[in-house]
C-alpha cells in the first residue's frame, strides 16, 4: 500500500504543511479523487495510529503513516467521495472519533467576501470571526481572519493543545481572509490565531470579531453565540423609530459600570464587579428616580487596562468580560429599555493600543494602522490611528457600530476624539505629520469614514443616535451630508463646557470681568445641535470635581453648583452629566472604587441630589426647555448686559406662549430684592422653582407669591416685575396672560451687550483627553 500511495504524495507542499508554512492546507489534507482510488490524508502530530471509518458502511481502512511527526495517508477504493471520520490513537493511550476539519469545502461566499473588500459588508462580523454553525449535518465552529500579509494562519486553543500545527487555516485568493471549519468545537472554547510572519516570528493573536473574550489579563477569544438572547423591547424600538430626539427630553447621565458600585469586602476595599444583570436594576432604578431620560456608558467594549476607563480598545466586537458574557449585556439593555432609559454607547474609532495581542502590526505589516508613524502613531496618546482608507479598515469600523446597535440594541453612539480623526496635525508638531493631497491638515479619509458611518446608519437605523466629541470649530458637524456636513445628529458643546467652567472658577468678585464667557456660547448655539456636557473628564486628573472647581466657603460652593448646573438646563442644548456629580461628590472620579454614596449621610449633598433631581424633573415637564433646542426661537435674551451684578435675564419659549419659562440667575453673592426686571408678556409671573430654597440648603431668598406685571419700561420691554433675586441663584418663572394681550415691546439690543461677547472667530481646540 506504502508503494501505492507514494507516488501521489506532493512531498514539497507536505514539507511546508510540516513547518508551518502552508496556507492553503486543504489541497494535500482531506480526501481527493485519483485514478488508483480515494486518497485520503491527514496531519495530526503526536498520533500514532489512524483508522479511517466510512460513515455510510461503517468499513474502516488503517491509514499509513507517510512521514515522522504525524502525516498519515489512506488509499480507499472508489471514484466518489465519502463522508468519514477518523479513529485516532494518540501517543498517550488516548482513543477519539474525530471528524476531519479538511473535508469541507469553502464555506464563506464570494459576494460576502468581495463586499468586504470593499469596505461595504455591514455585516463583516457574520462572516469572520468564529461562528457555531452546522455543515453537512456536523456541528462545529467556522473561522475566518483577514490577515493578507500572513505567511500561514491557523486556530489554536485548549482543544488543539495550542499547537499551530494541527489546525492551518485555508487562504481565500487574493482577499486576504483565510478560513476552517473545525467539527466540534462548543462555545466556550478559548481561541486566538497564531500567525506565522515574515522573518519565521510566530504571533498569537485575539480575533479581532471575537464576541467574547477572558477577563484581563488574559486575552484569548471565547467562542460564543450572539443570536441566543430573546429580547423583550419591541415596544421601546417602535417608540423610538417614531420618535424625534430633537423635541424631547434628553438628560444623559455618564457610567463607568466599574465605577458605579461594586462589592465591598471592607471599608473602601473592593473585590471585583457587579455583573451587568446586577447593576441593571442598580443603575435603572437610581437613574429614572432622578429623572434621567438615558444613560451614557463610558466603553465597555473588551479592553485590558483598568486605567484607560475603556477608551483603549482591544476587543470591538467583545463586552467586556469584566462584569459577564454577552448575553448579560444584552439582558442590561434590555432592561433599561423596559424601564424607559436609552442606551448611548462610548466607542473608539480614533485610536486602539499597541498591545501585542491586539491589531497592532497584526499580520506582521501595518494592517489596521498607517505604515507612516507620522500618519499612524499618536504622540499624546502612545496609540495607532487607523488607516480609514484602508476599505478592509473601514469596513470592521462601520460594521462594529452597527454591530451594537443592531445586534446590541443600544440606541446611539457617542464617538469619542473625534478632532483627533478630522485634524492629521492633531497633537503634533511640526514634521510629525503628513499633509493630505491638496497640502492642507484635514483627514480626508477620516471625513469621508464618518459621511460613510453616519448614511448607513441612518439607512439602517434611523432610531440611532450620533453623536460627535468634537473639541474645535469644525463647521457642520451636524449638518446633513447632502449639505457637505458630516451627518451627525449632535455634537458636544466643548466650547461651552470650557468657557462656563472657566467662569464659573472665578471668585464672584471677579466674575463680572468675564461676564462676556458666560453669554458667548449664544453667539454660535445654532451653528450645531449641541449636548451641554460635564463629563468625566471636567472630574480627573486634578481637575478637582465639580464641587471642588467652585469657589469660596463650603456653603457657597454648594450654592454655585446649584446655580451651576441651573444655568445649564436653561441653556439651550441637550445635557449630559458625570454620575457622581449630582450628589456633589467631592473626590474625582477613581476607577477603582465605588462613588462615595456614604456621601447621602450629609445633609448637604443630599440636599444636592434632591435638587438635581428637582431639576430634572422641571426640565422634562416643562417643553419650553427642550422643545425648540436647535431653533432661535426657542431663546430670547432679557438681559445680557448686567456685568456689574453678574445677572442674566433669558427666556426659553416653544409656539405655545403659555408655555414660556423666564429664567434668572445671578452668579454673585449678593441678594437683591425688589429688583426690576422686563417681562414679555402683561401677566401674572409665577415661581415654580429657585435655588436658593430652603429644602436645597439655600437661604430661602424665594418669591412665594405671584408677580403682576406693571406698564413700567425695563430691559427694553413695556412691561416689567420686581422680584428678589437670591445670592449665587437660579429663579424659574412662568407666565398667565389675560386673554387677548399683546405681547410687551422689544427694544433693540443694547450695543454694549454685543461688546461684551465679541470674540475672535479662529478654530478653538480645547484638549481633554488626558489619558485616551
Amino acid at each position: 500500500m506504502y508503494e501505492q500511495i507514494y507516488p501521489l504524495m506532493q512531498w514539497p507542499q507536505i514539507e511546508a504543511l510540516m513547518y508551518s508554512e502552508h496556507d492553503i492546507p486543504h489541497q494535500i489534507l482531506g480526501q481527493r479523487i485519483t485514478e488508483e482510488g480515494i486518497l485520503i490524508t491527514a496531519y495530526i502530530p503526536t498520533a500514532v495510529r489512524i483508522i479511517v471509518k466510512n460513515i455510510k458502511t461503517n468499513k474502516e481502512y488503517p491509514m499509513i503513516m507517510m512521514e515522522d511527526g504525524g502525516y498519515f495517508a489512506a488509499l480507499i477504493p472508489g471514484k466518489r467521495k465519502i463522508k468519514y471520520a477518523f479513529i485516532v490513537e494518540y501517543d498517550n493511550g488516548f482513543i477519539a472519533e474525530v471528524e476531519d476539519p479538511y473535508a469541507f469545502d469553502v464555506i464563506l461566499q464570494p459576494d460576502d467576501i468581495k463586499k468586504f473588500n470593499s469596505g461595504i459588508n455591514y455585516e463583516a462580523y457574520r462572516i469572520l470571526g468564529a461562528h457555531l454553525m452546522e455543515v453537512d449535518e456536523v456541528r462545529g465552529v467556522h473561522f475566518a481572519v483577514w490577515a493578507p500579509e500572513a505567511i500561514r494562519v491557523s486556530v489554536v486553543g485548549d482543544f488543539n493543545l495550542w499547537d499551530g500545527r494541527r489546525h492551518p487555516m485555508r487562504r481565500l485568493g487574493e482577499s486576504g481572509i483565510h478560513e476552517l471549519f473545525i467539527p466540534d468545537l462548543i462555545e466556550g472554547e478559548k481561541y486566538k490565531y497564531e500567525i506565522k510572519i515574515k522573518g519565521d516570528t510566530i504571533v498569537l493573536k485575539s480575533d479581532p470579531y471575537g464576541f467574547f473574550s477572558e477577563v484581563r489579563p488574559k486575552s484569548a477569544s471565547i467562542i460564543y453565540d450572539i443570536d441566543k438572547y430573546s429580547w423583550t423591547d419591541d415596544q421601546w424600538l417602535a417608540k423610538c423609530r417614531k420618535t424625534d430626539t430633537n423635541k424631547v427630553p434628553m438628560l444623559i447621565y455618564e457610567v463607568h459600570l466599574g465605577g458605579f458600585k461594586r462589592p465591598a469586602v471592607s471599608e473602601g476595599e473592593y473585590a471585583g464587579f457587579y455583573n451587568y444583570r446586577e447593576l441593571a436594576p442598580m443603575i435603572a432604578s437610581y437613574v429614572k428616580e432622578m429623572g434621567y431620560t438615558h444613560i451614557e456608558l463610558m466603553p465597555i467594549m473588551e479592553h485590558p487596562l483598568d486605567e484607560s476607563w475603556g477608551y483603549q480598545v482591544t476587543g470591538y466586537y467583545a463586552p467586556t468580560s469584566r462584569y459577564g458574557n454577552p448575553d448579560d449585556f444584552m439582558y442590561f439593555v434590555d432592561y433599561m429599555h423596559n424601564q424607559g432609559i436609552g442606551v448611548i454607547f462610548d466607542w473608539v474609532p480614533a485610536h486602539f493600543p499597541r498591545d501585542l495581542s491586539g491589531l497592532a502590526v497584526f499580520d506582521g505589516t501595518c494592517l489596521y494602522e498607517h505604515a507612516d508613524p507620522r500618519q499612524g502613531s499618536h504622540p499624546h496618546w502612545g496609540t495607532l490611528i487607523y488607516n480609514y482608507g484602508r476599505p478592509e479598515v473601514s469596513n470592521f469600523l462601520i460594521a462594529n457600530a452597527l454591530y451594537w446597535v443592531e445586534q446590541y440594541h443600544v440606541d446611539g453612539i457617542r464617538i469619542d476624539a473625534v478632532a483627533s480623526m478630522l485634524y492629521l496635525d492633531y497633537g503634533k508638531d511640526d514634521g510629525e505629520w503628513v499633509a493630505n493631497i491638496y497640502g492642507g491638515n484635514e483627514n480626508l479619509e477620516a471625513i469621508e469614514f464618518f459621511k460613510h458611518l453616519n448614511s448607513i446608519m441612518k439607512r439602517r437605523n434611523k432610531r440611532a443616535v450620533m453623536i460627535a466629541e468634537e473639541s474645535t470649530a469644525w463647521p457642520k458637524i451636524t449638518h446633513p451630508i447632502s449639505e457637505d456636513g458630516l451627518g451627525f445628529d449632535y455634537k458636544w458643546n466643548m466650547g461651552w463646557m470650557n468657557d462656563f467652567l472657566k467662569y464659573m472658577q472665578e471668585d464672584p468678585l471677579a466674575r463680572s470681568y468675564h461676564y462676556g464667557e458666560l453669554l458667548f456660547s449664544m453667539i454660535y448655539a445654532y451653528s450645531e445641535k449641541f449636548v451641554l456636557v460635564l463629563s468625566h473628564d471636567e472630574v480627573v486628573h486634578g481637575k478637582g470635581s465639580m464641587l471642588g472647581k467652585m469657589p469660596g466657603t463650603m456653603t457657597e460652593k454648594f450654592a454655585n453648583l446649584r446655580t451651576a448646573y441651573g444655568f445649564m438646563m436653561a441653556h439651550p442644548g441637550k445635557k449630559l452629566l458625570f454620575m457622581g456629580q449630582e450628589f456633589a461628590q467631592l473626590a474625582e472620579f477613581s476607577e477603582a472604587k465605588s462613588l462615595d454614596w456614604g456621601l447621602l449621610e450629609v445633609a448637604e449633598n443630599l440636599q444636592m441630589q434632591s435638587y438635581v433631581k428637582a431639576l430634572n424633573h422641571l426640565y422634562q415637564s416643562n417643553p419650553a426647555f427642550y422643545k425648540f433646542d436647535f431653533e432661535p426661537e426657542g431663546f430670547e435674551w432679557i438681559n445680557n448686559i448686567s456685568a456689574n451684578e453678574s445677572i442674566v435675564v433669558f427666556l426659553r419659549k416653544t409656539k405655545i406662549a403659555d408655555e414660556t419659562l423666564l429664567i434668572v440667575c445671578n452668579f454673585d453673592t449678593v441678594s437683591h430684592t425688589n429688583y426690576k426686571i422686563g417681562v414679555p408678556f402683561i401677566g401674572k409671573y409665577k415661581e415654580i422653582f429657585n435655588s436658593d430654597a430652603l429644602v436645597y440648603g439655600g437661604s430661602d431668598a424665594i418669591n412665594p407669591r405671584l408677580k403682576q406685571s406693571k406698564k413700567s419700561e425695563c430691559d427694553g420691554r413695556e412691561n416689567s416685575i420686581n422680584i428678589t433675586v437670591p445670592p449665587l441663584g437660579m429663579s424659574v418663572f412662568t407666565c398667565t396672560k389675560p386673554k387677548k394681550t399683546q405681547p410687551s415691546k422689544k427694544a433693540p439690543l443694547n450695543k454694549s451687550a454685543s461688546e461684551l461677547v465679541e470674540r475672535k472667530h479662529s478654530v478653538r481646540t480645547i484638549t481633554t483627553k488626558d489619558n485616551k
